[in-house]
C-alpha cells in the first residue's frame, strides 16, 4: 500500500502523474483509434503509440522508485511493466493490421491504466 510511504514523498506525487498523463495518452489513442475507424487520424493514432511508449516507460520507472527507495508496494511496477509490453505489442499487433487482437488489447491496457489511476489517487 501507498500507505507505508510518506504522504508528502516525492516518489508518490511522480508517479501520480506520470499516471494521470499515461492514461490521458492511452484514451486519446482511443479516440483516434476511433477516427482511424471512420476514416482519418492515422497520423495522429501512430504520433499517439509514441506518447504511451514513453509515458508508459516513464510510469514504469516511477512505480519502481514507488517501491524500491519509496518503500511502497511492488506490485504497481508489474502492472506498468505489463502497460509497457502491451503498447509495444500494441504496436506491432496494429501495423500489421490484426485488428481483431489489437481492439481488446487496447481495451485491456486501458483497463489497466486506468486501475493504475484509481489506485494512485484513492484516498489514503
Amino acid at each position: 500500500m501507498v500507505t507505508q510511504v510518506a504522504k508528502g514523498n516525492g516518489y508518490v506525487t511522480a508517479f501520480k502523474a506520470v499516471v494521470v498523463l499515461n492514461t490521458l495518452s492511452v484514451l486519446a489513442q482511443a479516440v483516434t483509434a476511433g477516427q482511424l475507424m471512420s476514416g482519418g487520424g492515422a497520423g495522429s493514432h501512430g504520433m499517439g503509440a509514441l506518447a504511451v511508449h514513453v509515458l508508459g516507460l516513464l510510469q514504469l520507472v516511477a512505480a519502481v522508485l514507488l517501491w524500491r527507495p519509496g518503500r511502497g508496494p511492488g506490485w504497481p511496477a508489474l502492472v506498468g511493466l505489463a502497460v509497457l509490453l502491451l503498447g509495444f505489442l500494441q504496436s506491432a499487433l496494429g501495423g500489421s493490421g490484426v485488428l481483431a487482437v489489437h481492439v481488446p488489447l487496447g481495451m485491456t491496457l486501458f483497463g489497466l491504466s486506468v486501475w493504475l489511476l484509481v489506485w494512485a489517487w484513492r484516498p489514503q
